[in-house]
This record gives structure tokens, sequence and C-alpha cells, in this order.
């Protein structure tokens, strides 16, 4: 496992990341995605949207607006109870979660489900000591709401106050009914969304692990009573199997299946694909059933009935729901984690290789030309290619130096051009992995690499 702090770097100098308004000083943990980091964030996002949404028999896709009626938030509880423990050191003035200084000591602690007395009580009795100072010099406890608040109109006040939602969840809730009335569909039904949401993180950290703003991909899974269970398995391999097809390590990943001292009150099974970072295993992706919670919950605020009526049985049920929520940032920030190499090779050298799976890599392939003078030609096979998939072309430097430069951001094929091709119309394809070569006549070049680099 690689430094995390290198493993950085070489993401910000090849253009995965960049600091968020770099050229003003930057601001507090928010990253922009440079030329490679879009397109692997897309590939990802499109990956997930093909093996959820379009190949599947159940499922459908929405895009929910970000800001989202008030009393969805008081419904959800997310008003009153979506708070961080907040302490501060009297010391160094450092602020930090509670719990988290808890979980840092005692992860059986399950510190998340502790009142503020219970915090603080562990925090005294165990000698809780500042990270940053080494002090036991504590503040109370106060709850902080990690919702963004802003105003709708031109005038500021209480009535105007709505919220940046804080996950995509609620926008497939809220229109259950209308993805029933205009699908025509039956349960078991799956609804999709991918799109912002936005919490006022006390403690974000480690890149893209945990910022204020962020991309979820989430469903709702609506199934009969009594069918839930056998949902919630079902969905917990496929969210396994999709990571494992983004080229993960396996011995990277596993389950941790939440015990029912962490469960909500609601849940009846929650669990937590986990991956190993380079500081420890991280959550990527949460798969609960939430049982028939949401529904009902937004039932009474409401007043509208989202019962479902059985057009096979006549039976009038609330549907339970199975949510698998994964944060895209997350599965981007772990793929290239799991990625990043440095080898030895027999010259002593040592080559920087990104192994990124082709369906998952920015480019799919470098055009290089060998001379200025095969510019034209090269050109042309660059626009034949850039029809089917994402190139990348570069004539600067030396061939070695540049199929260096395409390994190090994981690009999986170069294809070069040199006097020969003009003579025989075929070019030199070249592997990122293996190192070998073959020679490919240029008409078959497209449909050689189209096999190869999509899902």
């Amino acid at each position: 496992m690689f430094d995390f702090d290198k493993l950085t770097n070489h993401f910000i100098t090849s253009g995965y990341y960049y600091q968020g308004s770099e050229i003003y000083g930057g601001i507090s943990n928010t990253w922009d995605y440079g030329p490679l980091g879009v397109e692997i964030k897309k590939n990802i996002r499109d990956m997930w949207w093909k093996r959820f949404v379009q190949q599947s028999p159940t499922n459908v896709g929405v895009d929910a607006a970000i800001l989202m009626n008030p009393k969805v938030w008081e419904a959800t509880g997310h008003v009153s109870t979506f708070n961080d423990p907040l302490i501060d050191c009297k010391s160094c003035k450092m602020r930090y979660r509670a719990d988290e200084l808890i979980d840092a000591i005692d992860k059986d602690a399950h510190a998340e489900r502790l009142s503020n007395e219970e915090l603080m009580n562990y925090i005294h009795e165990h000698h809780v000591k500042c990270p940053n100072c080494g002090k036991e010099e504590w503040t109370d406890i106060r709850q902080f709401n990690m919702m963004f608040k802003t105003h709708l109109g031109v005038v500021e006040n209480a009535t105007s106050a709505v919220y940046l939602r804080p996950e995509t969840a609620q926008g497939m809730f809220v229109n259950f009914k209308n993805v029933l009335r205009t699908t025509r569909k039956k349960l078991p039904l799956g609804i999709c969304n991918v799109g912002k949401a936005f919490r006022n993180e006390i403690t974000p950290g480690q890149l893209t692990f945990r910022t204020r703003e962020f991309d979820q991909m989430e469903m709702e899974f609506f199934c009969k009573p009594g069918d839930d269970l056998k949902w919630f398995s079902y969905w917990k391999d496929k969210c396994l199997t999709f990571i494992s097809e983004l080229g993960i390590k396996k011995d990277h990943l596993r389950y941790r299946d939440h015990d029912p001292k962490e469960l909500a009150f609601y849940s009846a099974a929650t669990t937590d694909i986990e991956y190993l970072f380079p500081w420890g295993w991280g959550e990527i992706w949460g798969i609960a059933d939430r049982t028939d919670y949401d529904l009902k919950r937004h039932m009474e605020y409401s007043g509208e009935s989202l019962e479902y009526l059985d057009p096979d049985t006549n039976e009038k049920y609330v549907p339970y729901c199975i949510e698998p929520s994964v944060g895209l940032d997350r599965l981007v920030l772990m793929t290239l984690c799991d990625s990043y190499d440095e080898e030895v090779l027999e010259d002593g050298e040592t080559r920087i290789v990104m192994h990124l799976d082709p369906c998952v890599a920015p480019y799919k392939v470098a055009v290089l030309p060998l001379s200025k003078k095969l510019e034209d030609k090269a050109k042309e096979i660059n626009t034949i290619l850039s029809g089917y998939m994402s190139c990348i072309y570069d004539d600067t430097g030396s061939i070695g130096k540049r199929y260096r430069r395409e390994d190090a951001i994981g690009t999986p094929y170069c294809v070069t051009i040199d006097f020969d091709t003009l003579n025989d119309n075929s070019v030199t394809v070249r592997d990122r992995d293996t190192m070998k070569q073959i020679r490919l006549p240029v008409d078959q070049l497209a449909e050689y690499l189209r096999v190869k680099v999509f899902f």
C-alpha cells in the first residue's frame, strides 16, 4: 500500500484533481476534477447507470431537483436530528466531532448512537486527549446541523428558507406515485438517481473521501413486505459485483454488517461495503433495508397516500424499501488508489503505472506519431478513433517518455504511427500492462480497441 500523500500528489499533478479556487488560496476541502478526473468520473457513473438502470428489468431513473419543499426535511427528521456533536479543545482551540474522537480509540463503542451526555461521560472517564496538543481540556458538546440553508426569492426570512439536499434519496420517495403512474410498472420497482448532495461536514478530509459537496448514486428499491430481506441480500451481492467490475482487488474489499446496536430504529438490516484505503478501511457503499419508514413519514406529513395496490391480488400495502447508496467521488478515489503501482523494470528504471480497467480509464488510447512529418496521418487516425472512444494525442518528447506518461495516467493502449505506416497503412499497438506490441492494419484498429476498452 502506497503512502496516501504520494498518491494525492500524483493524482493532482496528473490532472485528476485540482484544488478548488486554487489561485485565490483555495477553499477548505473543495476539489475540482481535472481533464482526467472528469473522464473517469463520467465512465464510472455511466457504468453504474448501465448496470442498475439500463440492464435492469425492474429499475428506472429520475433526476430530482436539489431544492425541495422544506417540509420534506421535516418529515425525514433532518431538520431536527441531522446533527454533528461538536467539541472544542480549550487549549489549542481545535474542533472535533465527539463521536469520532471516541471511535478513534474504541470502534466497538458505537459512538454515533450515544447521547451528548454519554459522549461527554466517555471522554472524561477514558481521559480522551486532544489529538493535536495532547491536553484533556474540553468544552461542552453542542449539536451542529449539517444541512446548508439558503433562501428562495428576493427577501430573506423564515418563510423563504430552503435547504440544499443532504441526500438524493428523498427525491425518489416523493416521486414514488409519479413513477408508478407514468411507467405503469408493478412492484418490485427500483428508482435510481445520480446527483449532487451537500453536507456541512465539520471534519472533511482524505482528498475526496469526505467533502461538503459530493455526487451520490442511489437506488430506492420498493418491494412487498416480507420479501425485503431476500432483495436486501440480492442487492448486497450486486453492489459488490459492480465494484469488482471496476477492477478492484478482492482482498481490498469487505462487507461490514451492522450489529443490532448500530442499526437505525427503522432498519431491518444494514451492510457497508468497505475498501482498504492507505489510511485504513473506509465505507464505500451502504446497503440498507429501510422497511416502510420513509414512505410512511411522507404520508404522515403530506397527507397523501403512498400505498401500493397490487393489480394481481388487489392487496394494498405500504412497500418496504431497500436502499443501496454509494458516493461516486469515493468510487473514483478508490479506483485510483487501487490502480496505482510502481514497477522496477529490467534496466533498473521505476515505472509508475496506473492499472485502470480499460472501461473506466480516462483515455482509452494515445495516438503517438514518431515524427512531426507524420502529423497528417496521425491526426487522420486520431479522428477515426475519437469517433468511438476518448483519445489523447501526444507528439512531444521521445517515444519512450511518451509511453511512460501514458502509463502514469492509466491509458491502456498506445498507437504509434511510424514511417512504415505510410507504406503499409499499419500501426504499432502497445499494451500498458504487459508493454507488448503488435502490428495492426489501420482499418482493423477501431474494432480491435473497441472490443477491449468498453464494458
